[in-house]
């Protein structure tokens, strides 16, 4: 990786002078490395108490959602079982608009869902809120209590500066922006 850097390093250097385009290196992405890796270092705040709070409260309401799909449905089974749910919906309680996927299982993705939910299916509805719960619980707030670092009690992403079409910044290990905030759970 080295050597190929440095070959590409003295290719584009010569180029760059050449071509006079190095003012976004020198002033902009140059003098950002510091920046970006002095946040990284430092790292992100986190409260874990109200997190603790939060995933307590998602599992609370993640439950109480369980119970209504279960009532509606007369039974209990695999809520994240894309094809338990789509025999359930579609096939026990016989609710139209399903659309069967290659596999020959009852698709039961985002779209189908609030298709049903708009034509008033409860049971739609709720599953829409369940899943929601759920991946707020699992990908953000017990994920990010298990990130927080034990000697800084801090969150360290991993910033890119290069990595996106529109060059804004990303993060990783966390992503910190795919976040949804969309949603009063979310916000």
């Amino acid at each position: 990786d080295a050597y190929i850097a440095l070959k590409l390093f003295n290719i584009f250097d010569k180029r760059i002078l050449l071509e006079k385009s190095s003012f976004v290196y020198n002033k902009i992405d140059q003098p950002l490395i510091k920046v970006l890796a002095s946040m990284e270092n430092l790292g992100i705040k986190v409260d874990q108490k109200y997190l603790n709070q939060l995933s307590k409260e998602f599992q609370k309401q993640s439950i109480i959602l369980e119970k209504k799909i279960y009532s509606i449905t007369k039974k209990e089974f695999n809520i994240a079982s894309p094809k338990q749910l789509g025999e359930i919906i579609f096939i026990e309680m016989g609710i139209k608009g399903g659309k069967k996927t290659k596999s020959g299982t009852y698709s039961t993705d985002s779209s189908i869902l609030d298709n049903l939910a708009t034509n008033g299916h409860e049971i739609a509805r709720l599953v829409i809120e369940w899943r929601e719960l759920t991946k707020l619980r699992t990908t953000y707030t017990d994920s990010l209590l298990d990130q927080v670092s034990f000697s800084t009690k801090r969150v360290h992403t991993s910033y890119a500066s290069a990595t996106t079409i529109t060059g804004r910044l990303s993060s990783n290990d966390p992503n910190l922006q795919n976040i949804p905030i969309r949603t009063e759970n979310g916000k």
